[in-house]
């Protein structure tokens, strides 16, 4: 861009700028507030009370609530923190195909990494993955008490009021983890994060709450998890991952199972606005997941690795598709893929992951992912 050019709209156009590099580097920013311990966020929703205590009115939410009361597990006492980790060993081997595109090509910023540093990178990467997962589980947690406080019905009180137990025992996990096995928490909340979290808790409609953080940011996180568990043969990780992953298939059942009755209510243009914010939170989320701090940490040019990641061939980029494969089955499932003229739907299939779409919805699956259960039953045999 020159110094003629107009600066593009990039907030209020995300469909034409949507793999723009120089949009999402331009958000790629440190937090620059680092040394701070306070990050406040205007909540503008109204507490909300009920006098109904008809507990099952709802029987899907009622189902998983005594379900959630089963599946509480101690992070202090159900992890074996005895385990010795070293650091350079947490991850298994990347997908050679995909090594080779950042190592092997001469227009890569990582053609140059000698062993030492592609060793680096890994341990570095590892400490920013689980990083904004502890991040992402505190927005959850801030989150989660606001539908306590707004949501109109008892069922979903009561429920919601289990997954902030359970938010607070994944921080805490993520954090011990970080603090005591890779040497510290070395990375701030994430810009593309840390925006989409404060919008979410910004704003005073429940059901925004829900769409935000059940369906977009646990959905998304719940497939992360899944993906890293696979990628791991460090015990410790790999049992917190299961028992973290537990939870969040009920967190995002949550999302699916209430919004289904809201949705239906609903005009065509207040689909469209969950639409579009559906879309913009799905960007900022993939968006967050190039590891810009990791690069700027690394020495390595922010934008030209987003550039470089951008352009990696579609048969590569598995990591970042599966992020999306329960975020789009579960908007399908809520109506909101197809709303109005199928605007999501064209947004998703721009972004290269509509190929989710008739994956099993989380409102289906949370029983089957039910690892803690798994692993009673099996103590008990």
């Amino acid at each position: 861009m020159t110094a003629t050019e107009p600066r593009p709209d990039y907030a209020n156009d995300l469909v034409e700028y949507a793999n723009d590099p120089d949009r999402i580097a331009e958000f790629s920013v440190w937090n620059d507030d680092v040394t701070s311990l306070i990050h406040t966020v205007e909540d503008n929703a109204a507490a909300i009370y009920t006098w109904r205590y008809d507990k099952g009115e709802r029987a899907s939410l009622d189902k998983l609530y005594e379900k959630a009361k089963t599946s509480q597990w101690n992070g202090q006492t159900d992890l074996d923190w005895s385990i010795e980790v070293d650091p350079y060993q947490v991850l298994a081997p990347a997908n050679p195909a995909e090594v080779e595109y950042f190592a092997e090509n001469p227009e890569s910023p990582l053609h140059k990494f000698n062993e030492d540093e592609w060793a680096e990178l890994g341990v570095e990467s590892m400490n920013w993955s689980l990083s904004q997962f502890m991040h992402g589980e505190q927005g959850a947690l801030l989150c989660t008490a606001k539908i306590v406080e707004t949501v109109p019905w008892i069922d979903a009180k009561y429920y919601a009021a289990t997954q902030v137990v359970d938010e607070a025992r994944h921080v805490e996990v993520f954090a011990q983890y970080l603090d005591q096995k890779l040497d510290g928490i070395k990375y701030p909340c994430n810009s593309h994060l840390g925006l989409l979290l404060d919008d979410i808790l910004e704003d005073s409609r429940w059901d925004m709450t829900y769409l935000g953080m059940q369906i977009m940011v646990e959905g998304l996180a719940l497939a992360a998890f899944s993906f890293m568990h696979q990628t791991t043969e460090e015990p410790l990780l790999k049992k917190l991952l299961r028992y973290v992953m537990s939870d969040e298939a009920r967190h995002v059942a949550f999302g699916v199972l209430s919004l289904q009755e809201v949705y239906q209510g609903l005009s065509a243009a207040e689909l469209r606005e969950r639409q579009e914010f559906a879309f913009e939170a799905a960007l900022r989320m993939r968006d967050r997941f190039l590891r810009q701090e990791v690069w700027e940490r690394m020495g390595v040019d922010v934008k030209d690795m987003v550039k470089f990641t951008l352009a990696m061939p579609d048969e590569l980029r598995v990591f970042q598709r599966l992020l999306f494969s329960k975020i789009v089955p579960n908007c399908k499932k809520l109506g909101l893929l197809d709303a109005g003229d199928g605007w999501l739907r064209d947004r998703f299939t721009e972004i290269g992951v509509i190929e989710f779409e008739d994956w099993v919805d989380t409102g289906l699956e949370y029983e089957d992912l039910d690892e803690v259960a798994k692993d009673r039953e099996a103590a008990l045999a």
